[in-house]
């Protein structure tokens, strides 16, 4: 198996996903520390300007979101599966709930000022500002839920996945899908909130399944620094392009296009169109440091333009 080389921070939601899907499968990966606000150079230097966290790297090809990165997991570690035949449409439906809807009332709830004061405690002045400000211009013109709005209806979201869960194992019957993991990352960083996370107390059943969750682990791995990944992309070549074609733009291989995410960190990644598929788009790019990388991006939540 190539080697799965994850560039994360340990507080990241998100990358706590990957983290605990990579534990799931038993998957051993190197580790690379990016920082948690811009500027991130070497990340840059792969995206070519995707900011998100994580992305995960394979020799040449740079995988965003972590929608994609779960299916490239999936790909190369099939057992256990994320996506039991059974309940594959209805994990993934569940999974992309949990990780917009879900997500953005969790934020806001948690950040709340005793959950920031307690996630920040200790973390001088002008690191929380730089934090704030990152965030301010990651989010952009996205629409910002209100903290009475987002207690009322995480509370409700609690009670609902808590009635769903019932007496199963996980959401979707006795095995862990994707679904299970897009939910827990959420619940994850609310435990992180201190006082915050007392909602959670009384929810006996989803709080066995965070233990249930949490014994996955994330798997076996090692430190890598950055500009060894760089390196690593540079010596490689990428895989080829992934298929069968599914053309909905016009844009021809080869030719100059941007992609770009719709909700937040919307900064525009520009090369040339190299793959598209029902799930996927790609583009390959030149960069002095990383050479000819291939960067990839799931098809829901991502835009792809012709350069004018």
């Amino acid at each position: 198996m190539a080697e799965l080389i994850l560039h994360h921070y340990p507080t990241s939601p998100f990358a706590e996903k990957i983290r605990l899907i990579l534990g799931f499968k038993g998957l051993h990966w190197s580790s690379v520390l990016i920082p948690s606000v811009m500027p991130k150079p070497d990340v840059i230097a792969l995206t070519g300007g995707y900011r998100k966290t994580p992305i995960l790297q394979i020799g040449a090809d740079i995988y965003c979101d972590t929608a994609l990165i779960a299916d490239v997991l999936e790909a190369q570690a099939p057992q256990p599966t994320l996506v039991p035949p059974a309940v594959a449409g209805a994990s993934r439906i569940l999974a992309q709930w949990a990780d917009s809807t879900l997500f953005w009332t969790m934020i806001p709830y948690t950040l709340q000022p005793a959950g920031l004061a307690h996630m920040f405690s200790g973390v001088p002045p002008e690191a929380q500002k730089a934090f704030a400000e990152d965030r301010n211009v990651f989010r952009a013109n996205m629409p910002r839920m209100r903290i009475p709005e987002a207690t009322a209806a995480f509370t409700l979201y609690l009670e609902r996945l808590e009635q769903m869960l019932g007496k199963q194992s996980f959401f979707c019957g006795t095995a862990a899908s994707i679904a299970d993991f897009s939910i827990y990352h959420n619940l994850w960083f609310v435990k992180r909130g201190g006082p915050v996370a007392k909602i959670l107390e009384s929810h006996q059943a989803l709080d066995a399944w965070r233990e249930r969750m949490a014994a996955f682990g994330h798997g076996t791995h090692e430190e890598l620094g950055s500009g060894a990944a760089i390196s690593i992309a540079r010596d490689a070549a990428p895989a080829g392009a992934p298929g069968p074609v599914v053309d909905t733009h016009g844009i021809a291989f080869g030719e100059k296009a941007v992609v770009a995410a719709t909700d937040t960190g919307t900064d525009p990644i520009e090369g040339a169109l190299y793959a598209a598929t029902k799930d996927q788009i790609a583009i390959a790019r030149e960069d002095p440091r990383a050479g000819k990388v291939v960067v990839h991006f799931p098809r829901i939540g991502f835009e792809l333009r012709r350069v004018k």
